[in-house]
């Protein structure tokens, strides 16, 4: 995976990684220059006495050193740029992956991992990168750079790297593959630590209300622990690495000038060759030295790009329709067929036919043969117990999944057909849990829809009971909102969603238990505020409590799935037995009628 994945990502910048390519292989062919040019100082000029070749020679390594520290420094500056814009491009294109997901593939991977996959993940193959194009290119060509000179200099004694050499390899392999498993151990235990982190951090509250921080702290613990450990068996297996390549060239130093002194002294070899060759043997150990740093390196860098592949080769389950349908033209066929209903104009019509909805890998279906229309104007709500499908039924109409059998339309176009942007554009959802992005009060009310006036954000706050609280924070609409709007309470989070809705404008607003943390005055007040504001949209709304929905054109009942029951408030009330026990469970019989 690692491979495909730096081909892919690199082919934009051939040019700079062609510019490292030949600043490296002019550093280096500069620093095997030097050696050779030494020994001929010692040679020809120190043994000699003669100071003009000295002074000549010397100058010769003078101008070569400053073509090195050039090349050396263009290579670096090439590579460091590249693997930086190559981690940019990664992470851009997590990111646009992740956000064409559907709720099916971000329950599949889950958050924590996710953050680990586009952060320390991408940062292990960048480092890679930028190792790679600093010392790796570099590597293979002071290694065969260093064998050529070294053999140049004394063929005989060059009879040492056949020992050495393998002898180095073999420790490095030896290390490198019990290395693998652990990195991969290691990337799996950074997702926990996350999970762990991030859980603890978003439920604070839960956990101090229920004292449960010593156990919690005791969870944390075991996935610290387990961290540690991995990240400990990788470090001893590092440190065992190192020491044991110093020891090989440091062997390697004596050996080359015990078996050159004596060369040296049976006049087969001079003093300059001899202190050459031992510069070129310590190039060609440093070059299997930084061939094994970056192989410690790439055992983690290729546990972090098949994860990172794992992600980028998931394709969403909802996908875009090829040439999706336009609803104008829908619109104008229904007008010229005399079947537009009131008219061409008239927009907000759900339908649902027939639909199924099963998870994957499920036996069961969670929605059965579910039809009906909501229409604008008209208010349906959507009532039943836990877990009877509500919130699955509501995230089919924006396409947060897909129906597996049947068919969901907006203004008669299926949504798996009509373009995503237009379909949303349609839609205001205000979904179960509330989320606020960090900013402010304005730009979160601005997020349903950018150009929105201040005038149109307070009549929008206050037609969602939210206008007071509002104005009473310091900055009012530039009050700083905090992630996920922690600093708010659970009621104001959901009347600035309701307000966010508001402000959009759509012509079909979804709102998903929507009123549950608010008191019943204001939930009365709101719905009261809601009537002339969505006078032309189509609303379906999703609640547990009864008191919310009892005055809807239309109230649908779901049991495990099925459509149970169709009517208003007192029709079901009057025939519909699984409605009387949602209702009698929270209304006495006086209440109820």
């Amino acid at each position: 995976m690692l491979m495909p994945l730096l081909r892919e990502q690199l082919s934009p910048y051939r040019a700079a990684v062609l510019a490292v390519l030949v600043l490296q292989l002019v550093q280096t062919l500069a620093t095997l220059w030097l050696p050779s040019l030494n020994a001929d100082i010692i040679d020809d000029g120190v043994a000699r006495g003669d100071t003009g070749t000295i002074w000549r020679i010397g100058g010769v390594m003078l101008a070569v050193s400053l073509v090195q520290v050039v090349a050396a420094v263009g290579a670096v500056w090439f590579g460091a740029r590249t693997a930086m814009a190559f981690g940019r491009d990664v992470r851009a294109r997590l990111f646009d992956r992740v956000q064409s997901f559907s709720q099916q593939e971000m329950g599949r991977f889950g958050a924590p991992t996710l953050i680990t996959r586009t952060t320390n993940d991408v940062q292990q193959v960048q480092m890679l990168v930028l190792m790679t194009f600093v010392f790796l290119v570099m590597a293979p060509l002071m290694l065969v750079g260093g064998v050529v000179m070294s053999l140049r200099e004394d063929v005989g004694l060059s009879g040492l790297l056949l020992v050495v050499v393998p002898v180095l390899a073999g420790i490095i392999a030896l290390v490198v593959t019990r290395m693998v498993p652990w990195f991969r151990r290691m990337q799996k235990r950074i997702d926990a630590i996350n999970r762990v982190m991030r859980e603890q951090l978003t439920g604070v509250r839960v956990v101090r209300a229920f004292v449960r921080e010593r156990q919690e702290r005791a969870r944390f613990e075991v996935a610290n622990q387990s961290l540690y450990e991995a990240s400990l068996r990788t470090g001893l297996l590092m440190a065992l690495l190192f020491p044991a390549v110093m020891l090989v060239m440091n062997a390697s130093s004596v050996a080359v000038v015990w078996f050159g002194a004596r060369r040296v002294e049976a006049g087969a070899m001079e003093i300059g060759s001899l202190i050459a060759f031992l510069s070129y043997i310590m190039f060609v150990l440093m070059a299997v030295m930084m061939a094994s740093m970056m192989v410690v390196m790439v055992p983690r860098a290729m546990v972090s790009a098949e994860r990172i592949t794992e992600v980028l080769a998931t394709s969403s389950s909802v996908v875009p329709p090829a040439v999706p349908v336009r609803f104008d033209a829908v619109r104008a066929r229904a007008a010229a067929d005399g079947s537009a209903g009131e008219g061409p104009d008239r927009t907000g019509v759900l339908e649902l036919r027939g639909v199924e909805f099963r998870y994957p890998g499920a036996e069961h279906p969670v929605l059965h043969d579910v039809s009906f229309v909501a229409e604008p104007g008209r208010t349906t709500a959507i009532i039943g117990s836990t877990g009877a499908g509500k919130t699955t039924l509501l995230g089919l109409v924006p396409r947060l999944y897909d129906v597996t059998g049947g068919q969901v339309l907006v203004d008669g176009v299926d949504v798996r057909d009509a373009d995503p942007e237009a379909l949303w554009s349609r839609i205001g959802l205000v979904p179960q849990r509330p989320y606020l992005f960090s900013g402010t009060v304005r730009s979160n009310l601005q997020f349903g829809r950018p150009e929105a006036t201040e005038d149109e954000l307070w009549h929008a706050l206050t037609v969602a009971q939210a206008r007071d609280f509002v104005e009473a924070l310091p900055d009012g609409l530039d009050a700083p909102v905090a992630q996920g709007g922690t600093n708010l309470s659970g009621g104001q989070r959901q009347r600035l969603a309701i307000a966010r809705a508001l402000v959009r404008r759509p012509s079909v607003y979804l709102f998903d238990d929507s009123f549950s943390a608010l008191d019943y005055a204001t939930d009365a007040a709101l719905r009261a505020a809601l009537v002339p504001e969505t006078r032309d949209a189509t609303v379906l709304v999703v609640a547990q409590r009864v008191a919310t929905i009892r005055f809807a054109d239309r109230i649908l009942v779901l049991d495990e799935g099925r459509v149970v029951g169709d009517g208003t408030h007192d029709e079901l009330l009057a025939a519909n037995e699984t409605y009387q026990e949602i209702v009698y469970s929270q209304l006495s019989a006086q209440e109820a009628a």
